[in-house]
């Protein structure tokens, strides 16, 4: 039960992220740069305190690798927060992000020249077929929902391209990321909560660039109406609450694309049925190739069902 636990757990953490990232971009779409801060202090403050042990602890894997890694991962945050300002629907940033997978497996052959199986490929290349009805299907939306002038849908579909850019860079970057973060595992050995650390805690300064706009963008949630946290029964801005429930729920060591459609099912029945995307058939029927082809390529079944098979230390010692 323990592995079903597990997914389920990294399953309902992604959505009820998703949701409240939604929650937060609605209403101030450009809010991306206090939502990052945010997420990199709580995991830095959680680190520091459990991981590093107060500073105590002698990192494994030197920091001026931590600082290369850092640069890139900063880049690919910073990125995908600007993207929701250029004409990016959140379904449609979700879906785009599960393209992770083509990205780590193009640049997986160039740099690192590694071969994969038949079946791999094909879960690829159902998850590229399900991004590209997404992305087609939303550049329609984009158009149509634009005003009658042919110059404004002109310049709507502009920013929507830059957005797509944006988010294609932000995936190559990432995955060569990933490839940069392996050959330090293979090494130095792995160490996956000690790099979460020090990823979040290392490009803390760097928000001092964006320390206007996150200010103005705290005047902005102390605006917001207030909110009765249920339980505790205190009042706080809502904007404050959204953005603490994001923080909480998002996974950890990283955030991956799951099916939107569940997110959506959970907004129109657990939260608010006034948030309202225009999630058509096509969209479904892309979602669903992203998730075929992501259950695919990760092979979950597989592990779930070796991890049940697997007897247990009690059995093994009788």
């Amino acid at each position: 039960m323990r592995p079903f636990f597990a997914v389920g757990l990294v399953f309902a953490g992604c959505c009820s992220n998703v949701i409240f990232l939604e929650l937060l971009a609605r209403k101030h779409p450009g809010c991306g740069n206090i939502v990052t801060f945010a997420q990199f202090l709580f995991i830095a403050v959680e680190g520091f305190l459990f991981e590093a042990d107060l500073g105590r602890k002698q990192p494994a894997i030197p920091i001026r690798y931590y600082a290369v890694m850092v640069t890139m991962f900063f880049t690919v945050s910073v990125v995908n927060n600007y993207a929701l300002n250029l004409n990016i629907a959140m379904p449609l940033h979700m879906i785009f992000r599960s393209g992770s997978l083509i990205a780590n497996m193009v640049l997986g052959i160039i740099i690192l020249k590694k071969r994969y199986s038949i079946f791999k490929y094909t879960s690829i290349a159902l998850v590229s077929v399900g991004i590209f009805i997404c992305t087609f299907m939303s550049a329609k939306q984009v158009t149509s929902q634009s005003s009658l002038s042919e110059n404004d849908g002109f310049q709507a579909f502009a920013w929507w391209l830059l957005g797509i850019g944006a988010l294609t860079f932000a995936l190559l970057m990432s995955a060569r990321m990933g490839i940069f973060q392996e050959t330090l595992y293979k090494q130095f050995g792995k160490h996956s909560k000690e790099a979460l650390f020090y990823n979040h805690a290392l490009p803390l300064p760097g928000f001092i660039f964006l320390a206007s706009d996150i200010y103005d963008h705290a005047v902005l949630f102390n605006k917001s109406e207030l909110y009765q946290v249920p339980v505790v029964g205190v009042a706080v801005p809502i904007m404050w609450f959204y953005l603490l429930m994001n923080i909480i729920t998002q996974p950890r060591p990283g955030q991956k694309g799951l099916p939107w459609p569940t997110s959506q099912y959970l907004q129109k029945t657990a939260l608010t049925p006034a948030l309202q995307n225009p999630f058509t058939l096509w969209h479904w029927l892309g979602t669903l190739f992203v998730f075929i082809g992501t259950l695919m390529y990760t092979e979950v079944w597989n592990s779930l069902g070796a991890t049940k098979s697997q007897p247990r230390k009690e059995d093994k010692k009788n």
